[in-house]
């Protein structure tokens, strides 16, 4: 029997993605380089990388083959300070519209600007991680107005 669509689970968010890495200590110096977070957890095997009420889990498996169109995104509060720190880590940046790199395992990151992007952090959220200042671009609010997910005032 065919499920109507009120009977299936609403997808919420991503909760976290898994990434492997060749090294889960020289995981986190490397994204630690360029990216603020805490470590909730961490063996030689894994570490649970929080950014605010999201983490990334590195699960260590050494034979890890680079990543061609597969990625994932990070948003953050200052693009261009992330570029920056990016090329002065040595990182080779690809040919893309888009702000991405491969990390040292292969790895397919991008990076976006969070005020410029639909996904939304709860204000208490973005609070409790000292970014409480970042506001929705006007076309980010487009984007949700039409949507139904933000008032037509702003």
């Amino acid at each position: 029997m065919q499920q109507s669509p009120s009977q299936k689970a609403h997808a919420v968010g991503i909760n976290h993605v898994a990434i492997e890495v060749g090294d889960v200590g020289k995981a986190i110096e490397f994204y630690g380089r360029f990216l603020d977070f805490e470590i909730d957890e961490q063996n030689d095997e894994m570490a649970i990388v929080y950014f605010g009420d999201q983490f990334i889990n590195f699960i260590r498996n050494p034979g890890r083959k680079p990543d061609q169109m597969r990625h994932f995104g990070i948003a953050v509060d200052d693009k261009p300070l992330a570029k920056r720190t990016l090329e002065a880590m040595g990182v080779k940046l690809l040919d893309s519209r888009f702000l991405d790199f491969l990390d040292p395992w292969g790895n397919r990151v991008e990076l976006t600007t969070y005020t410029n992007i639909q996904y939304t952090k709860a204000d208490h959220v973005l609070r409790g991680m000292g970014l409480g200042h970042l506001k929705k671009s006007d076309e980010a609010l487009k984007e949700l107005q039409a949507k139904g997910m933000a008032p037509k005032n702003g």
